[in-house]
Order: structure tokens, then sequence, then C-alpha cells
């Protein structure tokens, strides 16, 4: 899911400067200024944290990563491709079997009802642990970029109302037919968006221009209207300027990789759309 780039993104900003604050880390934030507004005459200040909270947190991340990937994704992704070729192959009943209705009712006549069940209780947890990304990724859109003012409960409820809204309206229209174009559908438009979000993200974490980070405290980079200033309140002296900073951008075998995953993923969804236009997808 592309907005779960955006989500990681954010949920880490939170442990970043929990991560100064315990340590002494973070300055006294500017007065006369606003960290989410720029309105009323107020500046708009972002935090920058610090190079010790940036370490500590990639490598909490990296832990945190590799475990769900390499423990519960594998073993759960491995199962699913177990249990449908045991039920799948050599089974004339599949031929033709395209939705996500009919496998359940093909697990349940070639295993057992409860596999069918399974099937059904496990499509249900991951919808809702789509729902909560999407829920809480669009959160973030609608408070950086929109600037949303209204309380958090009443943005999470319009957020997943406006999520859930369209399957609701698909599913009382067109019923089982029009719920599996629509998922099919959205997974191929998911897909196609993959690239377009990835691409800037590869770029701006393979330049130095960006991935510069000032040794020390964490700061305040203010902004006003006329101009940008950079405020640090730091106990060991001014600042040592961006040219003085550690450069934290991508090695080159690191970008060189990244920009192969990149091309593979454009060009298996450049053939997705091509089939998927000839009928054959």
């Amino acid at each position: 899911m592309p907005h779960s780039l955006f989500l990681g993104s954010g949920i880490v900003q939170p442990r970043l400067r929990d991560y100064d604050a315990r340590h002494g880390l973070l300055p006294t934030e500017p007065t006369g200024t606003d960290a989410s507004s720029s309105t009323d005459g107020m500046d708009k200040v972002h935090y920058i944290p610090s190079q010790a909270a940036i370490k500590h947190c990639m490598k909490y991340s990296i832990v945190e990563l590799g475990l769900s990937l390499f423990t519960f994704a594998l073993f759960v992704n491995s199962a699913i491709l177990i249990v449908a070729g045991a039920s799948l192959y050599n089974n004339p009943d599949a031929v033709g079997e395209e939705d996500i209705f009919a496998i359940h009712d093909l697990l349940s006549k070639s295993i057992s009802p409860a596999a069918g069940t399974i099937f059904a209780l496990a499509l249900l947890l991951s919808g809702i642990s789509a729902g909560i990304v999407c829920t809480i990724a669009g959160q973030m859109v609608s408070e950086g970029a929109l600037r949303w003012k209204m309380k958090p409960w009443l943005r999470r409820l319009v957020t997943r109302s406006i999520s859930i809204t369209p399957s609701i309206i698909i599913a009382g229209a067109v019923g089982k037919d029009g719920l599996n174009t629509a998922l099919t559908a959205s997974q191929v438009v998911l897909s196609s968006v993959l690239p377009f979000v990835t691409a800037p993200l590869i770029y701006f974490t393979c330049r130095n221009k960006y991935m510069i980070v000032q040794p020390g405290l964490a700061r305040f980079h203010v902004e006003d209207d006329e101009e940008e200033s950079l405020v640090s309140r730091r106990r060991n002296g001014p600042h040592t300027g961006v040219r003085g900073g550690i450069r934290m951008a991508n090695s080159w075998w690191l970008a060189i990789a990244a920009g192969v995953v990149w091309l593979i993923i454009a060009v298996m969804n450049v053939a997705n759309l091509v089939l998927l236009g000839l009928g054959r997808g």
C-alpha cells in the first residue's frame, strides 16, 4: 500500500521527539511560533531531531521491520501459498474460480468448512488492518497538507467514513460482483501508484543535499513569510552549518539496488495494465 510509506514516516516522528526529550536533547521551542500553523502572524516551526535520535530510531525500525517481515509475514504468506497449492492444484473445480467468494466456497468444499471460515476471518482481519493504516495515513495527510482543524476523534471518523463509504454504496448497488470488481480495481490502482510514490523517496534519500544531519542537540526550523531561519538552541555552542553536518544519504550500491527494484515494479505494472487492456489480466 503506497500510503504505508506516509504512515511509516509519520509514526516515527513522535518516537524521535520522545527520545530527544528523555535524553535532554530537546531545546526550548522558540516563542511566538506555532508548530502546526502559520496563521494569525504565527511562524511555522519544524522539529529537527538529533543525530542520536535518528540512529536510535533507525536501529529500532530495522529490527522491527526485520522481525515483522521474516517471522510473521514470512510464515503467514508461506501458509497461504501452501494451502492454496494443496487445495487448487489439479483440482478441476478450481478452473474459472476468480473472486474471493468462489475461493471461499472452493476451500470449504475441497478442505473443510473450517478452512473457509478461517479464510473469511483472515480477510476480515486484513481488511481491518488495512483500514487502520489507511485511516491513520489519512489523518497525517489532513493534518499536514490540508491542515484540518478538528478534534482527533472527528478527524478519524471523517477519514474512516471516506474510506468505507464507497464499499457500502457498491455492495448495496451491485452486490458481490461489484465488490469483487472494486477490490480488483483498487489493487490495480494501488499497484500502479506505487512507482510514482517510491520514485521521490528514492531520489531524496540518495541526495546528500537533503540527507544532512547536524551533530549535537535537536533544533527547530522556523519559517516566516519573509525568510527561513534555522534556530538552534544548543548547549554546546552554535550549529556548524549544513556543510559541517553528517551525510546520511544512501550509499551508491543501495541506490542502484533501489533503482533496479523500482524498475522491476514499474515494468510489471506496465505489463499488468497492458494485459488488463487486452482482457488477459
